[in-house]
This record gives C-alpha cells, sequence and structure tokens, in this order.
C-alpha cells in the first residue's frame, strides 16, 4: 500500500470533502515520461542485479543495477528512471561506456549500435548520491534513517507512488516486472540488511563493511524491492510448507513472538480464500520497521507498535477493528492483491486498495463470522469522501482518489450482495486470485471476470462506482396511496438491484432510472429499511 496506505484512514469526513472535487489536473512531461510507455521503453526487464552500499552517517548510497532486458522493438535509445538529485557515474553497454542525457527523472541511453527487435543483452548502470528522505514514511517516499533504542541505525525505504527510481535505476513503471532480482547491500559490519527474496548469504568486505546478499526469483513490482537494515534477530516459524521468517529487533523479540502468532490465522484464512501464497519460492517475511508498514513482497514491512487495530486504533469505530493486528492483515493481503496482481497503470490502483482493504474483512469473517465482517465494512466507510473518483488519469503517473481503499471494499461487498450466494461470490473471488497469479491487469479485466460469472451485467456498477464519485441514490416517493421507487445515478440506465426490508420481510427490487410501483401497500417510505451493511448506497425519500 503506499505512501497512499493508511493516510486516508485517519481523515474524517469533513476532511474528504474538502479535497477538490474533480479529478482534472495538469500534467507535466516530467508525468508523461514517468506515466507513458513511450517508445524508448519498448524493453521488457528480465531481471536486475543491484549491488548497493549504505553509509549510513552520510545518508548516503552508490553501486550500480546490472539491467537485463529484450528489446521489443528496435531500441535506438534506452530510458531508464532515476530521480535527477541522484548522480549517473557511468552506464556501460557491451562493456563501452555510453552517451547519455537526462530529462527530469528519466535518463536516456544512446545504444550504439542499436539494439534489434527480440534480442537481449545488459547494461551496467553505476550511480551515487544522497537520496530523497522521506518526511512522513509510508505516505512520504523515500529513505528512512533511524536510531533504534540502543543507539544502532536503523534504516529502511518505502517508495510506492513516489517510485521506485527515488533510490536505483529501473523501468519505473507498473506494467514491467523482473522475472528475477538480486539484491546485494553493503552496510557496517555490526549491522544487518534484509531485503526480499531467499538470504543466499553473506561477504566480510576489508573495510568494516559487510554485503548481505539476497534473491527473488518471483516477479516483482519495482518498489517492492527494498533494503531493511538494524541491528536486527531472527527467529522462523512455519504454515504448512510456507517457510515465515522474522526479522525484529532484539528488546522486541517476545513481543514479536506473540504478536506473529496471528500470521498464520491469516494464512489459513487467505489460502482458504484467495489460494495459496503467491511467493512460497521466496519465504514471507515481516521485517520490523522504523515507519508504519509497506507491503514490500516477501518482505512486509512492520511498524504497527505489536499492537491490536491501527497502532492501537479501530478504523471502523465498531470494536472489531481492535481483534487483529491492522498491518499484519492489510499489508500480507496485498502478496495477493498488488504484489501477485498488479494494475498495469497506477491509474488503476483500487486494484491493489480496493481489494485489499476488502481482504480485512475477509479475515474478520474467517475468525469471527459474516455479521462482524459486514458490521467492520460499514464502519469504515466514515473515511469515504465521495468526492473524486476512484480510477484516476491513464499514462501520466497519476493515481485516483483515496476512496480506492474503503469505497473499493464496499463495492466488493456490494457485489457479494448483488450476485446473493456466498458459495458462487467465494469460489468466483478465489478463481479470481488464482487464474490472475502473477499477472498484471486492467480494471476491464477485473470487471470482464466478476461479470462473467453471474448473468446480471454488473458494468453499470462497475462504471458508477469507480468512474463517478458520487453513489447511486435510491429514491422513494409517495403518490396518493401509492409508493415509488427508482434509481437516480450518473449512469445511464443505471440498474442495480438492491435489498430492503418492509415490515421485517427481506425483499429484493430492480430499480431502474423510471419510477416504479412498490406491490406491498404501504403508508409511507419510512417502512422501507435498505439493507445498509450489504449495500452501499445513499437513500432518500422525497
Amino acid at each position: 500500500m503506499k505512501i497512499y496506505l493508511l493516510i486516508l484512514l485517519l481523515f474524517s469526513s469533513a476532511c474528504l470533502s474538502a479535497q477538490v472535487l474533480s479529478n482534472k489536473k495538469q500534467f507535466t512531461e516530467a508525468d508523461t515520461l514517468r506515466g507513458s510507455l513511450r517508445p524508448e521503453r519498448n524493453y521488457d526487464v528480465l531481471k536486475y542485479k543491484l549491488d548497493v552500499r549504505v553509509v549510513p552517517e552520510e545518508k548516503f548510497i552508490s553501486g550500480s543495477n546490472t539491467i537485463t532486458f529484450k528489446a521489443e522493438e528496435d531500441l535506438p535509445v534506452m530510458q531508464v528512471d532515476l530521480f535527477q538529485n541522484m548522480k549517473v557515474d557511468s552506464i556501460l553497454y557491451k562493456g563501452e561506456k555510453m552517451d547519455f542525457n537526462r530529462r527530469y527523472n528519466a535518463v536516456f541511453v544512446d545504444l550504439v549500435p542499436k539494439m534489434t527487435k527480440n534480442t537481449t543483452d545488459s547494461i551496467q548502470f553505476y550511480y551515487s548520491g544522497n537520496p530523497v528522505i522521506a518526511k512522513n514514511a509510508p505516505w512520504d517516499g523515500g529513505f528512512v534513517f533511524e536510531k533504534d533504542k540502543e543507539g544502532y541505525d536503523w534504516i529502511a525505504v518505502a517508495v510506492q507512488g513516489t517510485g521506485a527510481s527515488l533510490w536505483y535505476p529501473n523501468k519505473d513503471h507498473q506494467s514491467d516486472e523482473p522475472e528475477e532480482v538480486e539484491i546485494g547491500v553493503a552496510v557496517p559490519n555490526e549491522l544487518m540488511n534484509v531485503s526480499n527474496g531467499r538470504f543466499t548469504g553473506k561477504e566480510v568486505l576489508q573495510d568494516g563493511y559487510t554485503r548481505w546478499n539476497w534473491k527473488v526469483e518471483s516477479p516483482i513490482n519495482n518498489y517492492n524491492v527494498v533494503v531493511n537494515i538494524g541491528n536486527y534477530v531472527h527467529f522462523r516459524d512455519k504454515f504448512r510448507d510456507l517457510d515465515l521468517d522474522y526479522y525484529v529487533l532484539p528488546y522486541n523479540l517476545e513481543k514479536a513472538k506473540d504478536q506473529f502468532e496471528e500470521v498464520k490465522f491469516m494464512m489459513h484464512c487467505f489460502y482458504d480464500k484467495f489460494g495459496a501464497y503467491p511467493f512460497e519460492k521466496d519465504g514471507f517475511k515481516l521485517i520490523e520497521t522504523p515507519y508504519l508498514g509497506m507491503e514490500h513482497q516477501s518482505a512486509v514491512a512492520y511498524g504497527n507498535d505489536y499492537k491490536m487495530g491501527y497502532l492501537g486504533r479501530d478504523l471502523s469505530g465498531t470494536g472489531i477493528g481492535l481483534k487483529w493486528d491492522f498491518i499484519i492483515i492489510h499489508e500480507t493481503g496485498h502478496e495477493w492483491f498488488g504484489n501477485s496482481i498488479t494494475a498495469e497503470d497506477i491509474a488503476d490502483m483500487w486494484i491493489h486498495e480496493g481489494f485489499t482493504s476488502y481482504s480485512e474483512a475477509v479475515y474478520v469473517e474467517c475468525r469471527w463470522g459474516k455479521e462482524e465482517a459486514l458490521e467492520y465494512l460499514k464502519g469504515i466507510r466514515s473515511g469515504i469522501g465521495n468526492t473524486r473518483k476512484i480510477i484516476g488519469d491513464y499514462g501520466v503517473n497519476s493515481e485516483g482518489s483515496g476512496d480506492m481503499y474503503h469505497k473499493g471494499a464496499n463495492l466488493l461487498n456490494t457485489i457479494r450482495s448483488i450476485y446473493d450466494n456466498d458459495d458462487l461470490w467465494w469460489k468466483t473471488l478465489k478463481d479470481y486470485t488464482e487464474s490472475n497469479r502473477h499477472k498484471i491487469i486492467t480494471t476491464g479485466t477485473t470487471e470482464d471476470f466478476f461479470n462473467t460469472a453471474i448473468s446480471y451485467d454488473l458494468q453499470p456498477v462497475f462504471d458508477q462506482y469507480l468512474r463517478h464519485p458520487a453513489l447511486p441514490e435510491l429514491q422513494f416517493k409517495k403518490e396518493g396511496k401509492k409508493i415509488m421507487y427508482r434509481w437516480k445515478a450518473n449512469v445511464e440506465g443505471f440498474d442495480m438491484p438492491v435489498d430492503v426490508l418492509v415490515r421485517g420481510k427481506e425483499i429484493r427490487l430492480h430499480p431502474t432510472p423510471e419510477w416504479q410501483l412498490m406491490e406491498q401497500k404501504l403508508s409511507s417510505p419510512e417502512e422501507i429499511e435498505v439493507v445498509e451493511k450489504e449495500f452501499y448506497i445513499n437513500r432518500k425519500n422525497l
């Protein structure tokens, strides 16, 4: 979750309503260079090999990234992204230094001779500098340089949204993930670095530094590649055949052993509802970090102070959120939604955040039942603004509204209610996660998948909730002795069933934009109660 991870969860509705009401924005050339798939990006990244040194006292990093790639078209010039405050020391191709020029956070490398279509090769990109330091990670991207309680350096990085090119050169676009990454990070001898994937060994260097080596053997988002540096202690556990590795500060070891027992309850639930852990080859890690948390693939960042809820608070206001550790559940949910299933463009980030926020309710339902899950989902609606649309602008590195979290979760719960068949819902959800495992997809892919499972056309529902800020409004009015109802929505011909209670009996209505007559004899619209926990809509009596 980003940077965007949990900030909106702390906002009140009043704060959200003060946001700009339109998604319209003047985009710059820098936005286009980052967000669009230009000809200079016509290559498929196969592997990154990072060799980095971190100097804590100077807040300085240096090193190289060997980028192995396949040209998808003839490639005379190659775009590699690196923040402009970082120095390009040299770029080698076929052993020769290449000419390059820089524009904003993009580096354009002249490949001489040009690479031809379908050929595979690599460049070595050497760089150095003082990376951007986060003011408030994970919402504000960058490095975090802290000290732990015993005075040791404690360093981490979180860059979702801001971009992995903040600290290492790469093709910084979600549509392309390397199939493999090797990460070597040299740190002072008294410290350890923990990164993604499996530990492959350490090398004691001659200058007071030790290089810690890690290898990822699954496709991985650029922003998920991380360093975590500290005076860590390590302990292990297991869930079925999945290795569970934990890296925490020594004085928190006993608390961590107790708190992280929840991981096994969570894995049991998520395996059942979403399928097996997507990165068994790389194992699962929780790593204590000096910021709240992030979904770094196979190396989940944990900074919830070993408390239940969100730093000891319940974001739903129901009490249910205090039964479990928010960061463990939310950030691990991203392993399925965001890390395994990845949105091609960040305009579709609701695929990451909406499904992951829904995974919180799934966990609640696994452990405490459906009614508490529905109550939790209703409770988190207090953080929804409904002032900007969830889907952002494509091709310009633009995510949509922060409503992608809680509104996205409540959209999924509404679709479950439209299904009106829990066996079919759980089957469809699991099929979705398993059939899109390790894939990069779009909103259209998601819409088609859930639409295909039932005979009802969900497209108007997706359009209203994702592409318009306002909720559909179910209107009732009295005409003489008759009670009438209809939908008012932005989507032309909006059509969605909804369940209501009439004198305690549940009835399914099929409103349209045209006024329809209630079959039941009622004296007033007040006798009709919408099943609010299952359908996230507005209701109005005219």
